[in-house]
């Protein structure tokens, strides 16, 4: 088998899984939408069907990574490669956490549920977050298939309003069980729910330095936004 079939057989390999992670991060995506209108309606309904997407996600998570190791343990690919199957792998993890975190909202949409406060918490706030980081998720999976480190940036800028916004919501939501005691439990919940969509706005910046270090190997992770825009220049 000469060299350039080995080339062709690995390209095809390497999008393949990139195909794969692509598939993995909408399947993910519909599941954080099921997961805010389960919140937004008090759906136990919705928060099933959330419960029912984690399974395929795990098992998709799964499947990915071995088909990862093997075309490692296959290829030994360096360079570019290389850094390419270790970005495949890291997002792969980033999106079934994201996954993770919106199982979290559901189960705490049944607590909520459950405990007859649904229609008494101030919820709307939480829901304003919950869109944000639906969208800033739809964003990064764009910016990953167009390898667009530009998007990348704006969207590492664009989490700052996310955590704005469960920041306020902490705030006011102490500010609510202070002046009724009787809604703490179901609160803690919200709160709970609130640090869920925190988080996958926080996975969504993963995967946003994930396209830097991809583009341009360079590993922005803990850096200042300065430091990060020079390096995408």
């Amino acid at each position: 088998m000469n060299e350039k079939h080995l080339s062709s057989q690995f390209d095809a390999e390497l999008n393949r899984i990139s195909t794969r992670v692509m598939e993995l991060g909408g399947m993910v995506e519909s599941q954080i939408r099921l997961a805010i209108y389960s919140l937004a309606e008090f759906s136990v309904e919705a928060a099933d069907q959330v419960d029912e997407a984690e399974k395929q996600i795990n098992a998709m998570e799964v499947e990915i990574d071995h088909e990862l190791s093997s075309i490692i343990a296959r290829r030994q690919p360096t360079a570019r490669d290389l850094r390419l199957l270790i970005a495949f792998s890291k997002a792969t993890a980033n999106l079934e956490r994201m996954g993770d975190e919106a199982h979290k909202m559901s189960r705490m949409v049944r607590s909520i549920v459950s405990s007859g406060s649904a229609r008494v918490l101030p919820s709307n706030e939480l829901r304003i977050a919950a869109d944000l980081a639906s969208g800033l998720l739809r964003k990064t999976l764009d910016a990953l298939a167009r390898l667009d480190t530009k998007a990348a940036v704006a969207i590492l800028k664009e989490d700052d309003l996310i955590d704005q916004e469960f920041d306020g919501f902490v705030r006011k939501l102490i500010t609510y069980m202070m002046e009724d005691p009787r809604t703490i439990s179901a609160s803690l919940d919200l709160l709970f729910l609130a640090k869920a969509i925190e988080r996958i706005g926080d996975h969504s910046k993963n995967l946003a330095e994930l396209i830097i270090y991809l583009v341009e190997g360079k590993d922005v992770r803990h850096q200042t936004m300065a430091a990060i825009e020079s390096a995408v220049l």
